[in-house]
């Protein structure tokens, strides 16, 4: 990333990611094997089998190829050459991902299994890995306690300081469990009633959390503030919430604070997503934000930089995000009738 002051938690070792079963990244051999091919970072093809337990799943009934669902999986199997496929293939992606200026690897495996034993097994093995082959930290995600302790037993090199993702105040045993591992935090602007729903809450819910973290020896600088990012296309004036928070939160606590966080949230169920994503890191990065959870092989800052600001698409994403566009209807039009390519 251009900015070295800008925090990148690479976003993509999740389970949820999927591939077309139909896409470029799917390999039928005439045996009538199937295969997830990928590009090694000695620019050779390689091969992750798809294996008869997920052809039985219903995403791979629907057409999708949840690879990383597979590779976390692929560290439990008992066959070593299938272990090794895993390995292979989170090593790739890690590479990739820091190659690309990720300062964290975030790994979540909570869709690997329902099964909460095996989810917490994954994310200890996965933890492993990632760790085995990594320079940065790691971002332990996940909606379960106990599978982020599992993920922080499994962090053992004392170099690279683990963050968690995330805490909040309907999850209070999990700021014990950063004061207990030593790491750094990414605390969400929510209460305990739920979301925020504007600005102002925003602004009141980071006050407390960020009280509460600093009370317990927290500083500024081991904080990164989820301010909370929620689908345009729901509401026009989610953009101009988020941005206005933003800024109010920067003036109360100067640049220590680290801002930002789910970016790509906001582009949620709409068409050109990456030119969302970049209009609202361009918005973002004049309000303040310095960190965010994101794919930086797709999305890099060098890129929003030099975006040609005046260019039709770009307007019509910033009157989309700034809540110019009621219901996105002109980004929409533009975008059925090709404007936006």
């Amino acid at each position: 990333m251009a900015n070295n002051n800008f925090i990148v938690v690479g976003e993509n070792i999740h389970a949820t990611r999927s591939l077309k079963l139909t896409g470029k990244r799917i390999t039928n051999t005439e045996d009538g094997g199937q295969y997830i091919n990928y590009i090694d970072n000695f620019k050779n093809t390689q091969l992750m089998q798809i294996p008869q337990w997920f052809k039985n799943t219903q995403p791979y009934s629907q057409g999708q190829i949840k690879h990383f669902m597979i590779a976390i999986t692929n560290l439990r199997d008992n066959d070593p050459n299938i272990r090794l496929e895993g390995e292979k293939y989170i090593k790739t992606e890690v590479e990739k991902q820091i190659k690309s200026g990720a300062n964290y690897i975030d790994i979540n495996v909570d869709e690997v299994h329902y099964d909460l034993n095996i989810q917490k097994d994954c994310m200890n093995k996965a933890v492993k890995i990632i760790q085995k082959y990594s320079s940065v930290p790691i971002s332990i995600d996940s909606s379960n306690s106990e599978i982020i302790e599992s993920g922080l037993k499994a962090c053992t090199n004392s170099k690279l300081q683990p963050i968690i993702n995330s805490v909040a105040f309907e999850r209070p045993e999990v700021f014990d469990m950063a004061m207990e591992y030593k790491t750094k935090i990414i605390a969400m602007a929510t209460n305990e009633s739920g979301m925020p729903e504007d600005s102002k809450d925003r602004i009141d819910n980071s006050a407390k959390i960020i009280d509460k973290a600093t009370s317990l020896g927290f500083s500024l600088k081991d904080i990164f503030l989820d301010a909370i990012i929620f689908p345009i296309s729901v509401n026009s004036q989610y953009g101009n919430h988020y941005f206005d928070a933003v800024k109010e939160i920067r003036k109360q606590y100067g640049k220590e604070l680290y801002i930002g966080m789910g970016l790509s949230n906001v582009s949620f169920g709409m068409p050109m997503r990456k030119l969302i994503n970049q209009a609202f890191i361009y918005l973002g990065l004049e309000s303040g934000i310095n960190a965010g959870l994101l794919d930086p092989i797709q999305i890099k800052l060098n890129e929003i930089q030099d975006i040609d600001i005046n260019s039709k698409k770009f307007i019509l994403a910033i009157n989309m995000l700034t809540g110019k566009d009621e219901f996105c209807m002109n980004y929409l039009k533009a975008y059925r009738d090709g404007e936006l390519n």
